[in-house]
């Protein structure tokens, strides 16, 4: 299931800060994982992981359903290039998320549009809802674009563990459409999205969900 190359968002399972780490599998065996040295996704800095630490890791299977399970630092490997080995349950003990591509949760994010080359001021603008698969934008009346047109978005989303996930996702203009009598709505759908930046968005919109369900707000 998971495989060498994948994406992987490792957090500390038991901890006062919020931190996330990026890093990717370079080797596998029945008991390790065996990964490059992580990155601060906040600093951009290499983290040092000690042995013993328990973690927490997220991940995206080829079929794109998302997956977390729990791991221990069991220490740092020299060979060709430096590694960090990590223990490696059993499958069976992955919790599966189901896979939200086309799920759509109403929410308010703060969004920045930005053209792909030089087309329009840059304009910011709220979402109505969002899925992994694009989005619906309250944008003001005098903006235009032109539909099938590629503009960059800018997501600020606030994430469980307290931090932000500030994504730039490519995207392509589907429809603008009347809303109300200020706002239209833009319709956009996300095109050549990096996996970490799918990861985070999925983990966003399961967080979503989870919190509208204890509110009554869905089923």
């Amino acid at each position: 299931m998971i495989k060498i190359g994948d994406t992987l968002l490792i957090e500390p399972k038991f901890s006062l800060q919020s931190e996330q780490y990026k890093s990717m599998v370079v080797e596998i065996s029945e008991s390790s994982i065996f990964i490059d040295y992580p990155i601060n996704t906040a600093t951009g800095k290499i983290a040092f992981l000690l042995d013993g630490t328990q973690m927490k890791i997220t991940f995206i299977a080829g079929n794109q359903d998302l997956y977390i399970f729990d791991t221990e630092v069991l220490g740092r490997v020299k060979a060709q290039i430096a590694m960090i080995q990590l223990s490696h349950p059993p499958i069976e003990s992955y919790v599966k998320i189901q896979r939200r591509q086309f799920v759509r949760v109403e929410t308010p994010v703060d969004t920045a549009v930005h053209p792909e080359a030089f087309e329009f001021e840059p304009f910011r603008a709220i979402t109505d809802d969002i899925s992994a698969g694009g989005a619906a934008l309250r944008i003001l009346k005098q903006i235009s674009l032109q539909p099938h047109s590629n503009i960059f978005v800018w997501l600020a989303l606030p994430l469980k563990s307290g931090e932000i996930g500030y994504l730039r996702l490519k995207s392509n203009v589907i429809r603008i459409s009347e809303h109300t009598e200020r706002f239209n709505k833009l319709s956009v759908q996300f095109i050549e999205m990096a996996d970490a930046n799918r990861q985070t968005l999925i983990r966003y919109i399961f967080e979503r969900q989870v919190e509208m369900k204890k509110k009554g707000l869905i089923d």
